[in-house]
């Protein structure tokens, strides 16, 4: 039989998870979760109180919630059952064994509310200056790129399609209207696939086909990172058939110490070229091919050069998408603008932890 419960047993359960090392015990130890409270407090624009009714829960621990969901990659019933089944959660949350833990009707009206507020933009822009404060400049150049994050493939005829390419409005029942992602697009996207052999194949076994064009349904998330560090310092999400050039003058940097800005081919236009040249910056952008003719060699071998070092931007959509397992599952622009900005949060969390450790700021 299992003896009596001691007064301190949980004392004990959390020594032996810090002995462990609990990695959101570390989360906690270098991010400072407060400086998220005024512009959380000003987004959900919680009423006056005096009259009575019941007290919000807090907008930081509600916060927090949405954190750990972009970590372990867990919907709302996910999150609430994780929260209640580990004590690591609880501990991250400030929450005790009789404390009230947030369901999922309380998770999701949050999200919305930051939603329906813009929110995640001074929540981002609040934790770059902490990032600064700390010493965390953008240094060393700016990586500018984009990647699709997929949702859901949408099931519509072609007329469908075509009335909400015109912007227009199928006539849908309501059900079926708060089921469908009307804001989100296809586009096609280069990858590689396991293909069978074939006519045209060589090999008794199944190998990698790369370069082909793959077509994908979502959105899109344009981030800029600084080389030095590798901190997301800007970012916009849009839908996946939106073209990745135009998105530069919104992700440049302007208080960047270094001057080179580096990108992939689809971001040189003369448009670009000029406004980076305006703003006092180095174009680090590949050449692009001339059409019906072979690129010439010193532009080969500048875009080699450029690639060794734009690769890592690479990494971070690795990292949230494999690591994170990040994916659009709610419906609209302002929901997944929500969902990837908590992701690029998550992920500077994660790499200011690994700074911190490693690295001594200017």
């Amino acid at each position: 039989m299992a003896g009596q419960a001691g007064l301190f047993d949980l004392q004990d359960r959390y020594a032996e998870l810090s002995k462990s090392g609990d990695p959101l015990e570390r989360l906690l130890s270098v991010v400072d979760f407060e400086v998220f409270c005024p512009p959380l407090e000003v987004a959900l624009g919680r009423k006056d109180r005096s009259k009575g009714g019941r007290p919000p829960l807090d907008a930081v621990m509600m916060f927090k919630i949405l954190v750990l969901q972009a970590l372990y990659g867990l919907s709302d019933e996910q999150a609430e059952y994780q929260v209640r089944d580990r004590l690591s959660f609880m501990r991250f949350l400030g929450l005790g064994l009789g404390d009230r833990v947030p369901d999922r009707t309380t998770i999701w009206p949050f999200r919305e509310a930051l939603v329906t507020a813009r929110a995640m933009e001074g929540l981002f822009a609040r934790f770059d200056a902490d990032l600064k404060e700390r010493g965390y400049f953008a240094l060393g150049g700016q990586f500018v790129d984009a990647s699709i994050v997929e949702a859901p493939k949408q099931r519509l005829t072609w007329e469908e399609k075509r009335q909400i390419r015109d912007g227009q409005d199928p006539p849908w029942p309501p059900a079926k209207v708060r089921q469908k992602d009307m804001q989100a697009r296809w586009t096609v996207k280069r990858g590689r696939v396991k293909a069978k052999p074939g006519p045209t194949l060589d090999g008794a076994e199944a190998r990698m086909v790369e370069g082909l064009l793959i077509p994908a349904f979502g959105y899109k998330s344009h981030i800029n990172i600084d080389r030095r560090f590798r901190l997301i310092r800007r970012f916009i999400v849009t839908d996946a058939a939106r073209y990745d050039g135009a998105q530069l003058p919104g992700l440049r940097t302007p208080d960047a110490f270094d001057s080179r800005v580096w990108a992939d081919s689809a971001y040189r236009s003369k448009a670009n070229e000029a406004a980076i040249a305006a703003a006092g910056r180095s174009s680090m952008v590949h050449f692009r091919k001339p059409k019906g003719r072979p690129m010439p060699g010193p532009h080969q071998r500048a875009n080699r050069a450029r690639s060794a070092v734009r690769s890592a931007v690479e990494h971070v959509f690795a990292d949230q998408k494999q690591r994170m397992a990040l994916f659009i599952r709610t419906i609209g622009l302002g929901r997944a603008t929500v969902k990837i900005g908590i992701a690029n949060l998550a992920y500077n969390f994660r790499r200011l932890i690994w700074l911190e450790g490693r690295t001594v700021p200017v």
